[in-house]
C-alpha cells in the first residue's frame, strides 16, 4: 500500500518538516490547520469564530486535495487556547459539521502567538 503525502496551495503551507496531509490506502491524516489565510498568508481578522470558519475552509481545502470531504471525517482533534473560546468554537463548529458527527477531543494548548484553534481530521475517504 502506497503512503504519500498531499498537498494544496488552497492551504497553508507547513512552517516545519510535516505534509498537510498523508495518505495510506483508504486512512487521509490531515495535519493540524490553523486561522491563516493562504492567500494572504495572515491569520483571519476577528476572534475564535473566524479562525475556526478559516480553519475549516483549510481543512476542506485539504481534504478534497486528498479525495475526501468534511463527510469522510472518522476523527476530529481540536485545540484551543483558553477554555473560554469553547462555546463560540462550537457554535461554529455546530454549523459546519453534520450528522452523523465525528468523534471529536477538544484540549487547551498553547498556539504560537494570535492563534486562538487548530483542528487535525482522520479520513477514510470512500
Amino acid at each position: 500500500m502506497d503512503r504519500y503525502a498531499v498537498h494544496t496551495e488552497a492551504a497553508p503551507a507547513p512552517v516545519a518538516a510535516y505534509s498537510q496531509a498523508v495518505r495510506k490506502g483508504p486512512i487521509l491524516q490531515v495535519a493540524g490547520q490553523v486561522g491563516i489565510d493562504p492567500a494572504t498568508g495572515e491569520v483571519a481578522p476577528g476572534g475564535v469564530a473566524e479562525q475556526t470558519r478559516q480553519v475549516f475552509a483549510n481543512l476542506r481545502a485539504v481534504l478534497q486535495a486528498g479525495g475526501a470531504g468534511l463527510g469522510d471525517v472518522v476523527m476530529m482533534r481540536a485545540y484551543l487556547t483558553t477554555p473560554d473560546d469553547f462555546a463560540e468554537f462550537n457554535a461554529v463548529y455546530n454549523d459546519v459539521v453534520v450528522s452523523p458527527y465525528p468523534a471529536r477531543t477538544t484540549v487547551y494548548v498553547g498556539l504560537p502567538a494570535g492563534l486562538l484553534v487548530e483542528i487535525d481530521a482522520l479520513a477514510v475517504p470512500g
